[in-house]
């Protein structure tokens, strides 16, 4: 079920407010809830159900006994147990058919074919319950009972393509009263239109009109179009992933429900490091906190904080799918990682976390977001906070960032679409270095708009956002419903005639 469709509407018209009428009655309400998530979910395809309820389970099992457990041996060993129980549910589904297929092509062995449907939010869902017992594990949290669990696991706004939600962060507020007069309904208002915007009006229309055949077809055009159509995808990924999720997080909030932010203007970025810590930020700390660090982080040397930024990227391309397209992709983001903290080891700037950039570029970067200053001025009667070299080396990182992270994209794509590998990534590399001379055919005024002015939004100072939101929050009820029905009839005539499924629904 997709959220911007009618079918969803009609379903949220009436999951809203009954969910409200019955909040006082507590269990009634996570029963509704949990019942909502399931209709959501088996709307794609009941059959997946019990898959759901079988994680549920499983994980709920295993919490209870990391939790009763006494000895740290007996522990590690259900903690262990359960983790691999995920990932083999997650293996199973994902990446089978690419194991068998590997074992055919390298070793000549073969194993039983089996046609696997994958589950929609499967990695998704997966995480977050491995999530949840390693937080018991640590004593982060406790078990919970297990109607509360279920509702956590299976709550339908990040079901199927996040944000990844932790235990931590959902069960309190799950426990917590709702009041009506509380909930930020302008802010969900807004937070929905917006998404709304960037999935159906500028997603959509990119993927149509210069992305599916600048990627599909490279040598048909010249290197100009497959320019535009390489910015194209970093446009239309970003504005297809991070429209669901603000649709997820305004629907959440609609439910009395806070998720954690999951994108802050990643093309901002200046540097890898920095990019990862504003794109799919949810996913970025769970890497951190469930996989780096315990993998040693930075704490064990210079060679070991090196191998596990590429184990840790690595790991996460192959988290997006079963190709050998996206764990070189995630091997490439952990090679720019790795190099990053090299030059800054060579030139003998002091450690940071992995959580952290270049403090002084950090620190550069809110002079453009609207942020106080004025605390690091080197001379603080100079009218201008920061030297026009720092102004330059922002600018350059920004730049060199974006086309890094640009590059990347043509390979993550391949592992996208049906057949794709990475000859299909190089044919696209291979186009932008010749047919310079071609005249452009994809490219033209309406498409160049929408791909600089949705880069120029990157560098919008958040503080606008904010109080733009704020006062939206103040507008009577009857105005936002008019306004926002309004805002529905332009997103249905400026966008393209049907909406195709989210990128991100896939992994």
């Amino acid at each position: 079920m997709l959220f911007p469709t009618f079918t969803f509407a009609a379903f949220f018209a009436v999951v809203l407010p009954v969910s409200w009428v019955i909040r006082e009655r507590v269990t009634a309400w996570k029963l509704f809830i949990l019942a909502a998530s399931y209709v959501f979910y088996g709307y794609w395809d009941w059959r997946f159900l019990g898959l759901l309820v079988a994680l549920t389970l499983g994980n709920e099992i295993g919490a209870i006994a990391i939790q009763r457990s006494t000895g740290a041996t007996m522990r590690r060993s259900v903690v262990t147990l359960s983790i691999m129980f995920d990932l083999g549910v997650l293996g199973f589904f994902k990446y089978y058919g690419f194991f068998v297929d590997s074992l055919e092509s390298n070793l000549g062995l073969s194993g039983p074919a089996l046609d696997i449907v994958l589950p929609v939010g499967i990695s998704f869902f997966t995480f977050q319950a491995i999530s949840y017992v390693i937080d018991v594990y640590r004593r982060d949290c406790t078990p919970a009972p297990l109607l509360d669990f279920a509702v956590y696991l299976s709550f339908f706004p990040q079901l199927v393509a996040g944000p990844i939600v932790r235990a931590t962060e959902f069960l309190p507020e799950l426990r917590s009263r709702r009041i009506p007069d509380q909930v930020e309904a302008g802010r969900a208002v807004l937070l929905i239109g917006r998404g709304l915007f960037k999935k159906v009006v500028i997603a959509d229309f990119l993927g149509r009109a210069v992305v599916d055949d600048g990627f599909g077809t490279p040598g048909e055009y010249g290197a100009l179009d497959v320019l535009t159509a390489v910015y194209g995808y970093a446009i239309q990924i970003y504005a297809d992933f991070s429209g669901y999720t603000d649709m997820a997080i305004g629907i959440a909030l609609l439910l009395g429900f806070r998720f954690p932010q999951n994108f802050d203007r990643p093309y901002a970025a200046v540097s890898v490091q920095d990019f990862w810590r504003r794109w799919h930020m949810t996913l970025s700390r769970w890497l951190r906190d469930y996989l780096y660090v315990p993998l040693g982080g930075n704490r064990k040397g210079r060679a070991v904080t090196y191998r596990n930024n590429l184990i840790t990227m690595g790991l996460g391309g192959l988290w997006h799918g079963a190709a050998g397209t996206f764990i070189v992709w995630g091997l490439y983001q952990g090679i720019g990682m790795a190099a990053e903290r090299f030059i800054s080891d060579v030139r003998g700037e002091p450690d940071v976390p992995f959580e952290a950039a270049d403090v002084r570029i950090r620190e550069l970067a809110r002079l453009h977001s609207g942020a106080e200053v004025d605390a690091w001025r080197e001379d603080a009667t100079s009218p201008v906070p920061f030297t026009p070299l720092e102004v330059r080396r922002l600018w350059l990182g920004r730049l060199v960032t974006f086309h890094f992270v640009c590059v990347g994209w043509v390979v993550f794509y391949a592992g996208t679409v049906p057949g794709g590998s990475l000859s299909s990534a190089f044919d696209v590399f291979g186009a932008l270095f010749s047919g310079w001379m071609v005249g452009p055919e994809l490219l033209n005024p309406l498409v160049a708009a929408v791909i600089a002015g949705s880069l120029a939004v990157q560098y919008f100072p958040p503080l606008l956002t904010r109080q733009w939101s704020a006062m939206f929050s103040t507008v009577h009820p009857t105005v936002v419903a008019v306004a926002f029905a309004f805002w529905i009839m332009l997103v249905v005539a400026l966008g393209p005639e049907g909406v195709s499924e989210f990128i991100y629904f896939q992994f």
